[in-house]
């Protein structure tokens, strides 16, 4: 490609850029993912007006979807540091599960989280490091993990404000890690851990790259995964989403040197691999 054609599409890819990031709606995302996701659309259409909105609905697609309000931040935040310096647990949970509720993918899976961790905890050996791929308000389920006090928790995701958030959370928690912001398609987590969360991951992160997620099943460095996948639609339509995802998992790991087994609960399909044979 001649210089002044690369001159001109850089040009192109800073204004979409700058007009997405304009939006008070995503102005915390990731700017290494507008850029991905922004390079696909403008190469697509060459109509820059187009191309923005195009890049926007994508990332509504990805993740704005999932937030059932606007996020508050600093009153959660207040909220949970009164709770944890009340020394009172079960206020402390009561905060956590109503933040949660205002995350899709949290909120479907609050009515039994005791059940959930406990279950799928019980199949593992001992936790020392976990890490959390594109984790949303995930990090807020830790005080239902049966974890010891040396676990160290490392979160990633692409919004910014987000992310500051639950460096926070984690302080007032006393949980020891951090949370980073990171577009995991295009510089997936290699840290080492023991285990591996991606929770309703897979089909957000397929959306911006069909291959992503068997890439990311393969780069991230744990030995053991767990991996699920929605049963209902954001409208709450079941739509045989069980069954498709049972086959397009099984199909994605076909031919790999790994043990799956697969968890069934009323609200997500859940599946543990063990990658260390």
């Amino acid at each position: 490609m001649k210089s002044d054609e690369l001159s001109k599409r850089d040009n192109r890819l800073d204004q979409l850029l700058e007009a997405v990031l304009k939006s008070s709606k995503y102005r915390n995302v990731c700017e290494d993912l507008i850029k991905d996701i922004g390079m696909r659309e403008l190469s697509k259409r060459q109509d820059l007006r187009i191309a923005i909105k195009s890049t926007k609905n994508k990332l509504h697609q990805i993740g704005g979807a999932y937030f059932l309000q606007k996020p508050n931040y600093g009153l959660w935040l207040k909220k949970l540091k009164k709770a944890k310096e009340s020394r009172n647990e079960d206020l402390f949970r009561k905060t956590c599960t109503e933040i949660m509720s205002y995350h899709y993918s949290t909120k479907e899976r609050l009515n039994g989280l005791d059940q959930f961790y406990a279950r799928i905890f019980s199949l593992l050996p001992s936790i020392h490091s976990i890490v959390d791929v594109a984790c949303g308000f995930h990090p807020l389920s830790i005080p239902w993990m049966p974890l010891s006090d040396q676990v160290n928790y490392y979160a990633y995701d692409v919004y910014k404000d987000l992310i500051n958030f639950l460096n926070d959370f984690m302080v007032i928690a006393n949980v020891q890690g951090y949370a980073e912001v990171r577009d995991v398609v295009q510089n997936t987590p290699r840290i080492k851990t023991d285990l591996a969360f991606m929770l309703n991951t897979l089909p957000c992160l397929e959306q911006i790259k069909k291959s992503a997620g068997l890439k990311i099943l393969e780069l991230i460095n744990a030995d053991f995964l767990i991996v699920s996948f929605p049963v209902r639609s954001l409208g709450g339509r079941e739509k045989n989403m069980r069954r498709h995802y049972i086959a397009r998992f099984n199909k994605l790991i076909q031919g790999k040197n790994w043990i799956a087994q697969q968890l069934e609960f009323s609200a997500e399909l859940v599946f543990l691999i063990a990658k260390k044979l």
